[in-house]
């Protein structure tokens, strides 16, 4: 089993009446984290499922903590922890009741893990869950899944619906454990600012299919916005990596995944005058990719 890889979809393609995930090439190393954005009916979720062996795929491999999926599930779960903001815990019991059961099923149960938690969570053990908030039951859904100290987190859009002070809980906690280099993350949110801080990685995957996966701080380096001013004799150059260009009278804005330097010298060479060049948050330069790739699919 490979030590190097938490997560590996190779080739992997599932299809439904309306909808295909289509060769699907991921691969999340052990001790990263990885930000997994795509637009709601993307396949994310589709994608989360063959990795948690929920379904098979229709062809290609899908390899979790060095187990083939879905063959072997009941193996690798028991290192795997799953949150989503839908997670269901039963309403009638106490959170203490939770932490019982769990640790009946887990021996390795961090006991001590669950007092810190509770505080910082500021959780109530002898609470019903009936009566717990929206974020009190995010928060108390992650500590039952932290408490096991799982290999790995698939966390699906756990973020979503937290007021702004259970989500700087949530993602401190979630930062906390990203210190453990033998522990791998897969993040999917909406949020790109959450993504944007906690991850290493970032995949993009639309209409089925990733348009675009590599390092985090590679996305953010690489991605510029370009404005400048123009004459009402300008032609716009040709330059490789122009992801979008837009010319309005004497303004203009190109849209780089590639910027050097010598873009803006190009376009003075050409007459323009550069007035800025803007570094593009996650949200931006996600957006941006997925215009270009459905701009491709329809050329």
């Amino acid at each position: 089993m490979s030590e190097q890889q938490a997560i590996t979809l190779q080739g992997v393609g599932k299809h439904y009446e309306h909808f295909s995930l289509s060769d699907i090439n991921l691969s999340l190393e052990t001790g990263s984290v990885m930000g997994f954005i795509g637009p709601n009916g993307a396949g994310k979720s589709s994608t989360i499922r063959l990795i948690m062996g929920l379904i098979r795929a229709n062809e290609g491999q899908v390899t979790v903590l060095g187990y083939d999926m879905p063959q072997q599930m009941a193996a690798a779960k028991w290192d795997i922890g799953f949150a989503s903001e839908d997670m269901r815990l039963f309403k009638n019991g106490t959170l203490q009741w939770h932490i019982d059961f769990m640790s009946s099923i887990y021996p390795d149960f961090d006991m001590q893990y669950v007092s810190t938690l509770i505080k910082r969570f500021d959780l109530k053990p002898g609470q019903v869950v009936k009566g717990f908030s929206h974020g009190q039951r995010v928060k108390a859904g992650l500590l039952l899944i932290l408490a096991r100290r799982p290999k790995l987190l698939v966390l699906d859009e756990p973020t979503t619906g937290l007021d702004p002070v259970a989500r700087k809980e949530v993602i401190n906690e979630l930062m906390d454990v990203m210190m453990d280099e033998e522990r791998s993350i897969l993040f999917s949110s909406h949020n790109t600012q959450d993504v944007e801080q906690l991850s290493d990685t970032i995949t993009f995957i639309d209409h089925g299919r990733i348009i675009e996966s590599q390092d985090k701080e590679a996305f953010l380096e690489k991605w510029r916005r370009i404005r400048f001013q123009v004459q009402d004799t300008f032609e716009l150059p040709q330059m490789d990596g122009v992801v979008e260009s837009v010319l309005r009278g004497h303004l203009g804005v190109i849209t780089t995944d590639r910027f050097d330097d010598a873009m803006t010298a190009t376009l003075q060479q050409h007459g323009a005058t550069v007035q800025a060049v803007e570094p593009m948050t996650l949200e931006e330069i996600f957006v941006a990719e997925v215009q270009a790739s459905r701009d491709g699919e329809v050329a």
